[in-house]
């Protein structure tokens, strides 16, 4: 299941606020201040710590099946999508991207795999990195790149049809669109560029989203 995205982004609060707005609730907030990782985690508000300076390194914000992450870039940068899996289908999955020839970084929480396409693919398989499996779900991600071949890597990857991603042509990788699904909305841009679109449920068949929807 695509459950995540994670973005580096010079305007930090703004695209905090940004996902706030759409009912996401922010988990976790960790920065570099004085040398040194502190979390800031709610209760804490920006009015307590807005005028301290800090890096954020991560800033987690979740709504049902959704999981978004972002921390402090120079630019906006694109890093990786996630995928909620079991343990069976994440060691299958490294089989094959041994045989891919990609590389791969694992450690007890999480799995990396690196793309040709700039950037990586994470294997998620603690369910608390999401609220709840069954609720709001990431839909549909659509990623431009300027290198072709990225739906038929994710299809062998996975080994089935991963109509989760959409693809297109671009100059530079980025991301630029997500689709969740929950109360119908009219598209939004974030402070990042990326347009998010909120459908509901029964517009998707079979992880597809339905044309008069895009």
């Amino acid at each position: 299941m695509l459950f995540h995205y994670h973005l580096w982004t010079p305007l930090v609060e703004e695209t905090e606020r940004f996902y706030q707005q759409l009912g996401f609730q922010v988990t976790q907030r960790i920065g570099k201040i004085e040398g040194a990782f502190t979390s800031f985690d709610p209760p804490l508000h920006w009015d307590d710590f807005r005028q301290q300076r800090i890096l954020f390194r991560i800033i987690e914000m979740k709504r049902g099946a959704i999981n978004i992450t972002f921390g402090h870039g120079k630019k906006v940068m694109f890093d990786h999508i996630g995928f909620l899996v079991t343990e069976a289908d994440r060691l299958q999955i490294l089989d094959r991207a041994e045989g891919l020839g990609l590389t791969v970084q694992a450690n007890e929480r999480r799995t990396f795999i690196g793309t040709p396409f700039g950037f990586r693919i994470e294997l998620q398989t603690h369910p608390d990195a999401v609220q709840s499996q069954t609720d709001d779900q990431l839909l549909q991600l659509g990623i431009a790149t300027p290198t072709l071949g990225l739906e038929p890597l994710l299809s062998q990857l996975l080994a089935r049809p991963v109509p989760e991603i959409t693809t297109s042509a671009a100059e530079r990788m980025h991301v630029r669109q997500a689709v969740f699904s929950g109360i119908p909305a009219l598209p939004e841009q974030d402070p990042n560029g990326l347009e998010v679109r909120t459908v509901s449920p029964l517009t998707s068949i079979s992880g597809r989203i339905l044309d008069e929807d895009l």
